[in-house]
């Protein structure tokens, strides 16, 4: 293939648009894809400055930039390269990437321009700009709300630090004056109940009825209000942690034989508690004080919610791995429906009626359980009694 022919085709079919100028920058020569690029037929360039593509300042300047070369031979595009712009026919402006050679042919110099359209790039490169404010605005605005939720939450937490010194406060106080009224209505309440018995021995040469029942009430109502303060006493303890579980050997057997007798004292009418122990050890390491209130605060709460004429089962079981303590009543149960919050402070069942009570009890002993790392269970039915179990390990 001739050279020429070659090279013509090679020219003409290139992506990028090719120019020929001579040394006064009259355009000699354009490839289809520089006229693509510019919007003009090789007709409207051909023979027309190299200017008439160039918006300004360079359209002014280009003859300059062109004559000082030749002079200095100084080059600031000619054998370099940089990014320019160029004019199309439309007035339109685009960006493109100009590489300028010299050629001496047959005498003379011309200049071959190579242009590399750069209008995809910039377009990219501009969303990515965009991109990029939109993405610092986003993480700028995202800063300025962390920065606000960082100021509102170090706000709460000295308004919380500020009411949990103010409720620590209150809570030494409450236990302050929980202490000192249980301690100050005791001495009263023990006068009371020593009255009270005074006035039920005297009154028995007039054998008067009316005074022992009246009698009677007084003691009930001691032995109520007692209760009622040593339900608060205990639960003051337990809020300020002074209450702590201390270990030590037990006879199991023994220690649930003297409470079934001091509970039987204090039953109903024909109401009997009935122990009874299986198994052959004896022997447990338990707390005995918060072990004792568990056990009198469940049998007195199967003496007061079950009738007279009725029976109380109290039993004790130790196995290999655990030591098991039962007590079952035939009451008045408790309703499934309320039964999630039984060892909720101050829960009270809707049957209890005009029962006394602080529905303090079961939440104490829920506690002093787990302070012994034990577990308390319980089934109910409303009206068929009820049954509480507690499990401890060995």
């Amino acid at each position: 293939m001739n050279s020429a022919a070659l090279l013509k085709a090679i020219i003409e079919n290139a992506i990028d648009g090719i120019i020929t100028i001579d040394s006064r920058g009259i355009i000699e020569s354009i490839n289809p894809a520089g006229c693509s690029l510019f919007g003009f037929t090789p007709e409207e360039v051909i023979g027309n400055n190299i200017s008439m593509l160039m918006p300004e300042p360079d359209h002014s300047r280009h003859d300059q930039y062109l004559s000082r070369y030749q002079e200095t031979r100084e080059p600031h595009i000619i054998g370099k390269g940089r990014e320019v712009k160029g004019k199309r026919k439309n007035g339109s402006l685009f960006p493109f990437r100009l590489a300028v050679s010299e050629v001496q042919y047959e005498g003379r110099v011309i200049y071959n321009g190579f242009i590399h359209d750069l209008s995809r790039e910039k377009d990219a490169e501009g969303q990515l700009l965009k991109y990029t404010n939109k993405l610092e605005q986003l993480v700028e605005d995202r800063t300025l709300k962390l920065q606000s939720l960082i100021n509102q939450l170090q706000d709460a937490k000295e308004e919380v630090s500020l009411s949990l010194e103010k409720e620590k406060e209150l809570n030494q106080l409450k236990s302050r004056f929980v202490s000192m009224a249980s301690h100050e209505f005791r001495t009263p309440l023990s006068s009371i109940q020593l009255s009270a018995s005074l006035i039920d021995k005297y009154a028995l040469d007039y054998q008067n009825p009316n005074i022992t029942k009246h009698v009677n009430k007084i003691k009930n109502a001691i032995g109520n209000l007692t209760t009622i303060l040593n339900d608060f006493l205990s639960l003051e303890r337990l809020e300020t942690g002074i209450v702590t579980a201390q270990l030590e050997e037990l006879d199991l057997v023994k220690f649930a034989e003297e409470i079934t007798e001091e509970m039987q004292m204090v039953a109903k009418q024909n109401q009997t508690i009935i122990y009874q122990h299986t198994g052959i050890k004896r022997m447990v390491n338990t707390d005995l004080n918060l072990l004792k209130n568990c056990i009198i605060n469940l049998i007195a709460n199967a003496i007061k919610y079950s009738g007279e004429n009725t029976f109380i089962e109290f039993n004790t079981e130790i196995t290999n791995q655990k030591y098991y303590i039962t007590i079952k009543d035939d009451g008045i149960g408790i309703p499934k429906t309320e039964q999630k919050h039984l060892f909720e402070p101050f829960f009270r069942a809707h049957n209890t009626g005009s029962i006394p009570g602080t529905g303090l009890g079961l939440n104490i002993v829920d506690r002093y359980i787990k302070l012994m790392s034990g577990q308390i269970e319980f089934k109910s039915e409303e009206h068929q009694g009820t049954i509480f179990t507690l499990i401890f390990n060995i």
